[in-house]
Formats: C-alpha cells, sequence, structure tokens
C-alpha cells in the first residue's frame, strides 16, 4: 500500500502537485522553471548566469533555453558583467515583475487546493519535514524534469 511507503506517497503527491501547477502556470505561457527563474529573480534581483544554473542544478543548454525564451517573452534580459565580461547578469524586466505577482497567485491557489485538508500547523510541519529529505535538484534523476 502506498500509504506505507512514504517516498512513493510523495513521489505521486508530487506528480499531482507537478501537474496542477504546470496547468496553471501554462494559463500564462510559462513552464514550472521558467517560472521558478522569474520568482528567483523577483526575489534576489539581478544574478549571475552562472549562479542561477547553480541555484536549479540544470546543464547551462537548458538554462540558456528557459532564458532565450524569457528574453523573447520581454521577461527578462542579460548584459554583460562590467566587472568580468565573461559573465552574464540576468535581470527581470518590468513585465516579469507584473507576471510574477500572477505566478504566485497561481500556485497559491493551488497549494490551497493541494493542502485543503491540513492546518496552518501542518502546512509549516510539512515543510519542515519536506526541507529535511535528502533530495537535490543536481539528482541525476532530475536531469529531464526541467
Amino acid at each position: 500500500m502506498i500509504a506505507d511507503r512514504p517516498g512513493l506517497a510523495l513521489a505521486y503527491s508530487g506528480q499531482i502537485a507537478n501537474a496542477r501547477i504546470k496547468k496553471a502556470l501554462a494559463v500564462h505561457g510559462l513552464k514550472p522553471l521558467h517560472g521558478h527563474v522569474l520568482m528567483l529573480l523577483s526575489d534576489e534581483g539581478a544574478t549571475s548566469q552562472q549562479a542561477l544554473g547553480e541555484a536549479f542544478g540544470v546543464d547551462p543548454s537548458v538554462l540558456v533555453a528557459v532564458l532565450n525564451d524569457l528574453e523573447c517573452d520581454g521577461l527578462a534580459g542579460r548584459r554583460r558583467d562590467p566587472a568580468d565580461r565573461r559573465r552574464h547578469i540576468v535581470e527581470i524586466s518590468a513585465r516579469g515583475t507584473r507576471l510574477v505577482a500572477d505566478v504566485h497567485r497561481v500556485i497559491a491557489a493551488v497549494e490551497a487546493e493541494l493542502f485543503a485538508d491540513l492546518d496552518a500547523a501542518e502546512i509549516t510541519a510539512l515543510q519542515g519535514l519536506l526541507a529535511r529529505v535528502k533530495a537535490s535538484a543536481d539528482d541525476d534523476a532530475c536531469a529531464d524534469e526541467h
């Protein structure tokens, strides 16, 4: 039974959450990684392209494709770092900043539905437990998920 296997239960719940978030973001023309990059840029401000790649644990070619999409849509931009011309600095645009508000809103709606049977203390406990699960974005198993 899946309830007896926490890894399977987490994987199943994760698939459901992922599908719902993908669907909610698609309404705004975004894929999950695109939304995540915009959220990080909104929170952190201008960030080096290398730091973004490290934060998400994705192959540089995957990140370049995401950034190309975001630039094409006017949601973010890249510029050379004046201190080191080999580096690119990525910044969210005004349009991207406005879209992040929608991203937060649709994700909050998905989470409200997913966690409807949990109270605030249980959600906080779940967040704490998930933070302690031994997994990272650079796991080989995650390579095709972005």
